[in-house]
Parts: structure tokens; C-alpha cells; sequence
């Protein structure tokens, strides 16, 4: 039973983590489009699209909903230079269908995280598993693990930024269309490379945020575990 329960609360662990990170890029990504606004003054991005700031939010926010699955298409009309066009053009919405794929297969990995590991915590209850040691121990190996692999990927990450946001590209797509072109292609003046970078480390910071109070209840679930263990066997002693 001692080997089902390690392998259930593994199970756990992974699914906690995977809940924590997927929310964390929501959260990062949904919960504040002023981060946006934002983002756009500080790259100065109007100026290269040649678009007013409510333009350019009505096309974030149109996209944003299309990564989520929210629309069906890309057909996102606009005004550019004075001028109404669709913003994105063929390359940039095949591009997008690619994300998309990413984004929507994200939150579908994060339901599954969450029936599983609502499945751990039924095995753990129908075997008198001792969910209460099991759980929080299981959060502070697979979060904790994780923390000090993020750390160390996160110094290398900013020592070249363009070089690992380009492996990143090649080992989640598998075609070209990510390679836009500022002369012609609206996207990538929108969302230059120093945003991608921004946006990492505002979800980075979000994920240790949220890492951080799950590992402290954890701990403090365990100390308050450990206490009545000891409480009870110095009642029996007394006895």
C-alpha cells in the first residue's frame, strides 16, 4: 500500500504542478490588458504600426480571445495609416492557428491535471491513505524541484534571450511561420521581442507568487500534522 500511495502522491505532485503553471501563463496573459497598453508605450509600438492605442487594444484583445478558442478566426478589421485593413494577414494567421493549438492544448492539459489530481486525493481517501502528509509532501518535492529547475533556467534564459527564445520556437513549431517580417507583417511590430520578455518574467514572477504560498501552506499543513501526532501520543502516554 506504502508503493501505491508514493506513486499516487507523485501523480499529485504533477498535477498541482502543472495546475500552477498553466494558471500562472493565464493569469500573466488574461488578467490585466492595461499590462498591455503598458507594454505598447514603453516599445512604442503605435508608431510602427501607424495605429491609435484603442486600435491596437481592440486587436489584442480580438486575438487574445482567439488564442483561447473564444473566436473562430483571425478576420480582425482595423485602421492602419489612416486606411481600414485587416490586421493580420495569410502568414500571420497560419502562424496563429499554431498558437492557438498551444494555448487551447494548455488549458485542456490543465482540466486533465486537475481530474487527476482530484482522482489521487479519492485513491488516497478509499485507501486511508494519509492524504494529510501525502499532499502537502508531494506539493513541496514537485513545486520545490521545479523552483530550483526554473531558477537555474531563468539565469541562463536572460543571458541570451533571442537565442533561447528562437529554440523555443524551433521545438514547438514545426514550420517557419513564426519567422515574420517587420516590413510586412503587422504582428511582430506589435509584439516585438522585448514584450516576449516582459511577459516572462511577469508570468515568472506570478508562478513563484502562487509556488510560494502553496509551498508555505504546505509546510504549514505538515507542522500542524506533526503537532497533533504528537499531542495524541502524549495524551496516550498520560493515559
Amino acid at each position: 500500500m506504502k508503493t501505491l500511495h508514493r506513486i499516487v502522491g507523485s501523480l499529485a505532485g504533477i498535477s498541482m504542478l502543472i495546475i500552477l503553471l498553466i494558471s500562472a501563463f493565464e493569469i500573466g496573459a488574461y488578467s490585466d490588458y492595461g499590462w498591455y497598453e503598458r507594454a505598447y508605450i514603453k516599445y512604442d509600438v503605435l508608431a510602427d504600426l501607424e495605429m491609435e492605442m484603442e486600435d491596437v487594444m481592440d486587436v489584442t484583445q480580438e486575438m487574445m480571445a482567439y488564442l483561447r478558442g473564444n473566436r473562430e478566426d483571425l478576420v480582425v478589421e482595423t485602421r492602419v495609416d489612416g486606411r481600414n485593413r485587416e490586421f493580420f494577414n495569410a502568414r500571420e494567421k497560419a502562424h496563429m492557428i499554431d498558437v492557438q493549438k498551444l494555448f487551447v492544448g494548455g488549458l485542456w492539459l490543465r482540466r486533465s491535471a486537475v481530474l487527476l489530481l482530484l482522482l489521487t486525493i479519492e485513491i488516497l481517501w478509499k485507501t486511508k491513505g494519509d492524504w494529510k502528509q501525502i499532499l502537502p509532501k508531494a506539493c513541496l518535492i514537485s513545486i520545490g524541484s521545479f523552483i530550483v529547475f526554473a531558477i537555474g533556467a531563468g539565469v541562463l534564459f536572460m543571458t541570451d534571450f533571442t537565442r533561447y527564445f528562437t529554440l523555443f520556437h524551433e521545438v514547438f513549431f514545426d514550420n517557419d511561420l513564426w519567422l515574420l517580417d517587420p516590413r510586412t507583417d503587422l504582428l511582430i511590430r506589435m509584439l516585438p521581442e522585448g514584450f516576449f520578455l516582459d511577459m516572462v518574467v511577469r508570468i515568472g514572477t506570478i508562478f513563484f507568487v502562487l509556488a510560494g504560498l502553496m509551498l508555505g501552506i504546505s509546510i504549514l499543513v505538515l507542522k500542524f500534522v506533526k503537532t497533533r501526532k504528537k499531542n495524541v501520543r502524549m495524551k496516550k502516554n498520560v493515559i
